[in-house]
């Protein structure tokens, strides 16, 4: 269960969600949604996480806009592209390197902190850690990577990617190209899933593959477990 708290932003407070593990305390993660905002997908995942020994903040990346998430139907995908649509990008890594600090100095956080986000979250999460570095970033289907890693090609921050190989948004090829540009700074490890389209871990949205997202949810746990591990 998650419990509202609000990250200070010099332009107001930013509504977030606070998930505590079962000791109360933990290493941190930010948790970057998808461009259906703080979802009831969203929040299932953090608490997944919180259940792993980690302290999860989700922060309402689109508050500037008065939106907390994107009612679930037929024209989600439509209602969400229009929020996308008018959000000021850098004001969006702004708060969400905010919401990273606000995390560090909560006194529940104990060890390092890390970044995982989703589709548009993904994409921030990279340009996160781009300036303010992390012990980890878990990224998938990073939707922005294909212009993020033109301008910033590598990060120190170790990351993890999740692609689906019939991304009907990121081709191969794009995929491709993005592991070459990262590569060159702190190691980084993909992973490729057969027939996952955009999106695939999300199990309210039409392209969900069940056998995709259980496979990059086991190996982000692993992951996690080496990059940012729970004392």
């Amino acid at each position: 269960m998650s419990n509202p708290t609000e990250v200070t932003t010099p332009d107001g407070a930013m509504p977030a969600h606070l998930w505590l593990p079962e000791s109360g305390r933990g290493p941190g993660i930010l948790l970057l949604q998808e461009i259906f905002g703080v979802s009831a997908y969203i929040r299932r995942r953090a608490q997944d996480l919180a259940d792993l020994g980690y302290v999860v903040l989700a922060p309402q990346i689109f508050w500037r806009l008065g939106v907390d998430e994107i009612a679930n139907g037929p024209s989600m995908l439509e209602d969400a592209m229009a929020v996308v649509g008018r959000l000021d990008w850098d004001s969006a890594v702004s708060d969400a390197r905010a919401a990273l600090r606000a995390l560090r100095e909560r006194p529940e956080t104990t060890g390092g902190t890390g970044v995982v986000g989703f589709c548009f979250g993904g994409g921030l999460g990279y340009a996160v850690v781009a300036g303010e570095p992390a012990d980890a970033l878990v990224s998938f289907y990073g939707s922005a990577l294909p212009g993020i890693t033109e301008a910033v090609p590598s990060v120190t921050t170790p990351s993890l990617h999740h692609f689906g190989e019939d991304d009907a948004y990121i081709p191969m090829d794009v995929v491709r190209t993005i592991r070459e540009r990262v590569s060159g700074g702190g190691s980084v490890d993909f992973h490729t899933y057969p027939g996952a389209d955009h999106a695939f871990d999300n199990d309210d949205f039409v392209n969900h593959d069940p056998q995709a997202s259980a496979a990059a949810w086991a190996t982000t746990e692993s992951w996690l477990r080496e990059h940012l591990p729970v004392r």
